[in-house]
């Protein structure tokens, strides 16, 4: 039962042909097709042959859906295209991208909306209840009403009939002699009924008695009778249209020709009597059937060659000068018969070519031509024999199948013990058609010859056991008529459409025509024997019924024994229900796992929202307790079963139904074949003994109605959820659950497999504990002998065992059963009603079903508990109450609270990883039976449960733990109630909703518990939306789930990670401390990444803080967080740097040398993109180090604009920075050697180009410091990187020009820097600063395609041409010349440095080499110290891997992705539109790899890196500032592109 539009969606990825998946959907469902990763980025065309609106479906007429993009921009994450769902039955999708028209595709099946009644009310498939009847046992069309009234009276909503068309001469209910005639036994003497009489007449059973008619359609065979077939011939396989079954036909012929003298006694004297009644007799047909009909035969001759005639054929070639084509070919050759497509006997031949290619070569001369024939004659020879073996073979299989046939019908006590063999009863089933009188086998060879005869030797139809039902065991490749493997129809003809209605036009037209005419007075079709009908004709036909009625029920029996095969035939056809038998089960463990196995969710199962993927289901069930075609089960269990078994069906959450005779005890199979009797009528006054009438006193027919009512109720009120629970071996109890009332329907069945009176049951069932109140008993029966006679098979009408009925009540009290009894075990605790339910009289063949409600208290508090999630979905309206003392709290709607949340409030409600809850003398959830969990916020928790909600998961220990206790509730509200402010009245709400939770069922926590937390959740992200820029507004679901990276890292902990700003400074927040009682400042600091860089001094590092600010906040609009960012390192610098690890301040190390330029790129970014953003250049900053020397002052002790700060940095480069490190030693930095703590930057006055670092220390991004001392690598760093590293270069120029420019403009007061050297000032301008790096960056930093460029001053280094070098001037000059994603930073900040094609091509490079799944290979995979494998833990002698050495020499780092991306969007444009349009492909491609990464993380965000191809990496963090911020920079880039 769904609420509001249901909305599926299905995620199309490249290659992925889905033919064999089903995917069931209702009519009033939308569909929408969204791109997977790997189709992202492509142009993408999505077909289908659902009819676009107005037009009539066509199978043949594809068209192409348009997408739809809600947001217009910046990736495809939310790019759709839909299909609304009006029209039952089966449809194709394909799609391909580029050139390629099909790339991957599928089928979705729709359900038909059945209807009944004159007001056409629905009736749910869940709800049908079906009974067959054969419709020869019905009588006169004007006795059906009487007789149909015993299923209408029972409950029944459906009625299958077998075909009602004239039969054939075996009088078998499925061997139809003309498709187009109305039976005319159902016209009476004296009246001529016509299909309208039917039709009217199940029109009127529609409408007045609620109920609809279903009849078969038979499309693989034909009564070998039929007058038609007679005429047209070739709508059979003969031996005319299929000649390869002459070999079969020969053999059947001699088959019959020896059934017949075994019958008249031939063989007696050989020990084969007509009567076979033991193994030895077996043995001896076994050895006379390989004397007397196989060997006699030759068969082999159909499959050899006529060794003299063709040696003859080719010696005439040799002697003609028939020489091979073309040079020897090496190598062997096969000599290989081909087949003669008449299979006359030795009319085979051989490859002439290839016969000349291996014999003919060396013919110089009579002689050497004979050697060459008799070469080849010996070749043909072997052949030969190969073809003799091969029809041995077939032989050996036949005999078996025909020994094991006549073992089974004549000998076995399990069979069905035929008797002598006769001529009319033969030893085997012939094969195929003779219509002609008996004469000797040679006269009938003669037959052969004659086309307008054999067209008349037609196959027989069958089924064969284990074969491929896709393959058509009649047509050529088939040896299954040769073989015998056929369990033949001996009175049915299979029909032979061929590929297309062209193929045999009669047949097609003859067959439409039939199934039009059932469609037009039918609601529904049974296919029978659909798993051997041609898929393509079962298409054609119900394409053909659609169009007449549109809502067609489609049911079938599949007998493929995979589910995969059964999807094949249920997606092309658009099967509605697929036929299951209780039969089919073993025991009652088994037939209770079906039930479970055919509908219904579990038990408490989470509820699900309206949008969700569409994930692959199993085919809709029609689960019968017996089908009209199998055993009668009280011959295979016992007549006490009949009950039980019913309850359980009846149980089941999908169509079920059962075959008439089932319910009145007929203690026989109802042959479709031999049965003739009819059926009884409906007497409501009649007695057990009554012939031909029955009531509810009859069988289990009383017991039935209550059954189907109740299944009926179960499936029209919603009662969805479905729990098997086996009490012990004979008892199986069934619940079904409504999810909106919270009510129950249990029945418990003991079944009875095995006769009471012959089999021992244990006296007791055990006691069965209900969660819940018992509302009522809504029946118990049982099985009962009662004084009407026995069984007497009577001649005209169809009957049952009078002497058995049911006993049965309804609508009891618990204390007024007959069959249990309240124990004394009943508990009233805090989660509501057990009730101990003892079972006095459950005895083998008994039914008792409970109606359970809630108890009143637990009522109470779901009704209210439903009341507040209506805040979130209007389901919950359903069964929602009001609480007259609703808490003050939860009068105001969580939307309201949460708006009075700030970003940093809501850091905490949602996130904070372990360390940071740690910090604040907490930590995250831990469910001790699995793991503690990423956040101790909401995210925490739906991340988990967006896992096991999809897969109702709910033996999941998450699930468990809500079961076993509250302490989850207690922890999400004690946690926030213990904070101040908004977040404590948060807190509130959860803890008073969850008063509700703590006092309803335990089995009903979880769902509700998940229904908070996800309405909560959603609430929470839109407050954090609404308080974010427009670009994250109308953003994209990947813009959305990347901008929570700023909430998950941005945050405020226990302790201030940030040094305290300027009290000059406005809006700056501030706290109270709770131990100091003073006011402190709360700034938002940003945490490098979770959960390695979450807390403490490891929280703040300022070259990640910078990287990521311009992503994570300034996009985002959170322009204060990252203002007071920005001041606080300003008020660090120190030696004209700013920290790498900020320590808070105080325990800041300055040996970063990149830092410095990522935060004055900020701040470049900043006042370019924030509204009077230039005013931060005079915000005061407060300087903890107002010289390299001074111990930390408080804030506001020295107070300096920010320019000022700004233009200290770019002084001291000038001038030139070196220090060494304070503290300088192990206390600091373990691995470090002592020349590491030398500080070193300054600018190359030549090139404007900064320098720096040494070889013993690492100042830029890639700081992986060696540590090994088993490798020897302890104190080296692995890529120091010294001298000019590019991406430094590109910030520096990036940041004097603009420097240049804010001056010019009158917003900076310097124009330059002035340099003490010699005792002399010199002064540099910007501009010339800025020129300097212009004309030198290529100069230094390409590296040409050309190998003979004069100007390269190592080309002995290079290895890779076209590139930009990853440094310049580096004490290991081959470093410089390495290939890494630096220089895609330079190309983003500083465009201009490059010349476009120059840059174009380095980045085709770099996309090559470089670009990963998610991230950019650090190192190029071409050298020779490349490894993309991160082990940290890993100590051993390898000098380039121990301890993690090659942390980024291979490993593929996120962020540079980031960069990489928007310099290619970059230079692409001015690269003209088509490149363009080819790397937004690229790029959307990438950014899909990244949203698939986010909707799947527990940790909602992007990793530090992954080892090579994308893999995982257990010591990366699995969430990195950095990484989500160039991402959303990528987005950003995009959206400013689209919109210009």
């Amino acid at each position: 039962m769904f609420y509001g539009t249901q909305t599926r969606v299905l995620l199309l990825n490249d290659m992925e042909r889905l033919d064999r998946t089903l995917f069931r959907l209702e009519q009033g469902f939308e569909l929408q097709f969204r791109l997977g990763p790997t189709l992202q980025g492509k142009r993408v065309r999505v077909h289908t042959n659902y009819p676009a609106r107005g037009k009539k479906f066509n199978s043949q007429e594809f068209h192409v859906l348009e997408w739809i993009n809600p947001t217009g921009r910046e990736d495809d994450s939310d790019k759709y295209c839909k299909l609304d769902l009006e029209i039952s039955g089966s449809y194709q999708y394909y799609f391909g991208c580029g050139d390629e028209e099909k790339t991957g595709g599928g089928y979705i099946v729709v359900d038909p909306v059945l209807r009944v009644g004159h007001e056409r009310n629905i009736l749910p498939l869940d709800s049908v209840t079906i009974q067959t009847y054969l419709s020869k046992c019905l009588g006169p069309l004007d006795e059906w009403l009487d007789r149909f009234r015993v299923a209408k009276k029972t409950g029944y909503n459906m009625i299958h009939l077998t075909p009602l068309q004239k039969l054939g001469k075996s009088r078998s209910s499925y061997s139809i002699a003309d498709q187009l005639e109305l039976n005319p036994e159902f016209s009476p003497p004296g009246k001529n009924y016509t299909w309208t009489d039917v039709g009217n007449l199940i029109e009127k059973i529609r409408k007045e008695w609620n109920m609809l008619c279903i009849t078969d359609v038979v499309y693989n065979h034909t009564a070998a009778n039929s007058k038609w077939l007679r005429l047209h011939p070739e709508c059979g396989y003969n031996l005319v249209n299929s000649p390869h079954l002459k070999p079969a036909w020969i053999l059947d012929r001699a088959l019959w020709y020896f059934s017949c003298d075994v019958a008249g006694g031939k063989y007696s004297d050989s020990g084969l009597m007509p009567l076979i009644e033991n193994e030895k007799q077996l043995k001896t047909l076994r050895e006379l059937l390989l004397k007397d009909v196989f060997s006699p035969l030759k068969l082999w001759e159909f499959l050899q060659v006529n060794v003299d005639k063709v040696v003859e054929q080719f010696k005439k070639m040799l002697q003609a000068g028939g020489k091979p084509e073309g040079p020897e070919v090496k190598g062997k050759h096969k000599l290989k018969i081909i087949q003669d497509l008449q299979y006359k006997r030795f009319g085979n031949t051989v490859d002439m070519k290839m016969a000349l290619e291996m014999f003919g070569r060396y013919t110089n001369g009579p002689a050497a031509i004979q050697v060459c024939c008799d070469w080849f004659k010996k070749s043909l020879e072997e052949l030969n024999v190969e073809c003799y073996k091969e029809m041995q073979g077939h032989h050996e299989k036949a005999i078996n199948c025909i020994v094991g046939t006549v073992q089974y019908e004549r000998v076995a006590a399990d069979g069905p013990k035929l008797g002598p063999v006769t001529r009319k009863q033969p030893l085997v089933t012939r094969y195929f058609t003779f219509p002609f009188e008996d004469m000797p086998m040679e006269k009938e060879q003669l037959l052969l010859q004659n086309p307008d005869d054999s067209c008349h030797f037609l196959a027989h139809n069958g089924w064969v056991m284990g074969d491929d039902p896709l393959r058509n065991f009649a047509e050529p490749g088939s040896n299954v008529y040769l073989r015998r493997e056929l369990v033949c129809w001996g009175d049915s003809v299979k029909l032979r459409y061929g590929n297309k209605p062209e193929d045999c036009p009669y047949l097609w037209a003859h067959m439409k025509k039939y199934t039009e005419i059932t469609a037009k007075h039918f609601f529904g079709v049974r296919l029978d024997n659909c798993h051997s009908t041609p898929l393509h004709v079962a298409e054609y036909m119900l394409r053909s019924a659609r169009e007449h009625r549109l809502d067609l029920y489609v049911v079938a029996e599949l007998f493929t024994e995979s589910e995969e095969l059964d999807n094949a035939f249920v997606t092309r056809l658009g099967i509605t229900s697929l036929i299951r038998e209780a039969m089919s089960a073993g025991d009652s463990h088994e037939q209770g796992r079906l039930v479970y196995r055919f509908g219904g969710e579990p038990v408490g199962s989470f509820i699900q929202p309206n949008i969700r993927p569409l994930v692959p289901g199993i085919a809709h069930a029609m689960f019968l307790d017996v089908t009209h075609d199998n055993e009668c089960p009280i011959k295979v269990r016992s007549v006490y079963d009949c009950l039980p078994t019913s309850a359980i069906v009846s149980m089941a959450c999908c169509a079920t139904g059962s075959t008439r005779g089932y319910d009145e005890l007929v203690p026989h199979q109802i042959s479709v074949v031999k049965e003739e009797r009819l059926y009884s009528r409906w007497n409501a006054d009649a007695l057990p003994s009554s012939a031909g009438e029955v009531n509810l006193q009859s069988g289990i027919m009383a017991g039935k109605l209550a059954l189907n009512r109740l299944h009926k109720d179960l499936a029209e009120k919603g009662f969805t959820q479905v729990y098997v629970d086996q009490l012990d071996e004979d008892t199986v109890a069934v619940t079904r659950h409504c999810p909106s009332t919270h009510r129950s329907v249990v029945t418990v069945s003991r079944t009875a497999f095995k006769n009471p009176k012959r089999h021992h049951y244990r006296e007791r069932v055990s006691p069965m504990f209900i969660p819940g109140q018992i509302e009522e008993v809504i029946l118990e029966a049982h099985m009962v002998e009662r004084d009407a006679g026995s069984y007497v098979k009577h001649e005209k009408y169809i009957n049952g065992m009078p002497e058995y009925t049911v006993e049965l009540w309804e609508h009891l009290q618990l204390q007024d059963s007959k069959t249990v009894k309240q124990g004394e075990a009943t508990t009233n605790g805090r989660s509501g009603f057990v009730q101990e339910i003892v079972f006095d009289r459950l005895t083998p063949g008994s039914v008792i079903a409970f109606r359970v409600s809630l108890d009143p208290k637990s009522q109470d508090n779901v009704g209210f508990l439903r009341t507040q999630l209506s805040q979130f979905n209007r389901l919950y309206k359903s069964g929602s109450l009001t609480d007259p003392s609703v808490p003050g709290i939860l009068k105001i709607s969580l939307e309201f609270l949460m708006s009075k949340l700030s970003l940093a409030d809501l850091n905490m409600l949602l996130f904070r990883c372990d360390a940071e809850e740690k910090d604040d003398g907490g930590g995250c959830y831990n469910i001790p039976s699995w793991m503690v969990l990423k956040y101790g916020g909401l995210q925490g928790f739906v991340s988990v449960l967006s896992d096991i909600r999809p897969k109702n998961d709910l033996g999941h220990p998450f699930c468990d733990n809500l079961r076993q206790g509250d302490w989850m509730l207690d922890y999400v509200s004690s946690r926030l109630m213990n904070k101040g402010g908004a977040l404590r009245e948060v807190g509130k709400w959860f803890h008073a909703i969850f008063t509700y939770l703590q006092h309803i069922p335990r089995y009903l926590v979880p769902c509700y518990f998940d229904a908070i937390i996800a309405g909560a959740y959603a609430t929470a992200v839109d407050a954090v939306f609404k308080n974010m820029s427009s670009f994250v507004q109308s953003g994209s679901t990947l813009v959305k789930q990347l901008v929570l990276g700023s909430v998950q890292m941005c945050g405020v902990g226990w302790v201030t990670a940030l040094p305290p700003l300027s009290p000059a400074l406005e809006d700056v927040p501030y706290r109270l401390n709770p131990n100091t009682k003073q006011e402190e400042q709360c700034c938002v600091s940003l945490a490098a990444g979770l959960p390695h860089f979450s807390s403490g001094i490891f929280r703040c590092w300022g070259r990640d803080t910078f990287i990521a600010l311009h992503g994570l906040l300034l996009i985002t609009g959170r322009h204060i967080e990252a203002r007071n960012i920005i001041l606080a390192f300003a008020g660090t610098l120190r030696h004209g740097l700013i920290p790498n690890l900020l320590g808070e301040g105080t325990s800041a190390r300055f040996n970063s040398r990149d830092a410095v330029w990522w935060w004055l790129q900020c701040i470049q970014d900043y006042c370019a993109m924030i509204p009077q953003g230039i005013s931060i250049l005079s915000c005061p900053v407060s300087r903890m180090y107002p010289t390299d020397d001074s111990e930390p002052q408080p804030a506001g002790t020295v107070d300096q604009p920010l320019y000022d700060v700004i233009q200290e940095a770019l002084q001291r480069h000038m001038q030139g920075i070196e220090f060494r490190e304070r503290n300088a030693g192990p206390q600091i930095d373990s691995k470090m050697r002592d020349e590491g703590f030398n500080i070193e930057a300054k600018v190359n006055p030549d090139t404007g180009f900064v320098y720096g670092g040494n070889r013993f220390n690492c100042g830029t991004w890639m700081d992986k410091m060696g540590e090994s001392d088993k490798a020897g690598n302890r104190g080296i760093p692995a890529t120091p990187r010294d001298g000019s590293a590019v991406e430094i270069v590109g910030l520096c120029k990036s940041t004097v020009r603009w420097l240049m420019r804010l001056n010019k403009n009158g917003h900076f007061p310097y124009s330059s820097v002035s340099v003490h050297r010699d005792g002399e000032i010199h002064t540099v301008s910007y501009e010339e600063w800025n020129q300097r790096i212009q004309d030198n960056f290529e100069k230094m930093f390409y590296v040409s395609p050309d190998p003979e460029d004069p100007n390269e001053q190592h080309p002995d280094l290079v290895h890779k041409r076209g590139i930009y070098k990853d440094s310049y001037g580096a004490s290991s000059p081959w470093c410089d010349y390495q290939l890494r994603p630096n220089f895609t930073i330079a190309m983003v900040v500083a465009p201009e440095l490059f010349t476009v094609e120059r840059a174009w091509a380095a980045l085709e490079v770099a996309e090559k080499k470089l670009l990963g799944p998610l991230g950019m290979k650090t190192l190029d995979p071409d050298d020779m110290v490349y490894c993309g494998v991160y082990d940290n833990a890993l100590d051993n002698d390898n000098y380039n891997l121990a301890k993690g050495f090659n942390y980024h020499q291979g490993p593929e780092w996120l962020w540079p992705v980031g960069y990489f991306l928007r310099a290619k969007l970059y230079f692409a444009k001015q690269m003209g539109q088509e490149v363009y349009d080819h790397t937004v492909y690229l790029v959307k491609n990438v950014l899909s790899r990244h949203h698939i990464h986010l909707e799947r993380s527990p940790w909602k965000g992007l990793p530090e890196l992954t080892n090579e191809n994308g893999q995982f990496c257990p010591f990366s963090c699995e969430t990195q500032a950095w990484s989500i911020a160039t991402i959303l920079e990528v987005l950003h880039d995009l959206c400013e592109a689209e919109d210009l």
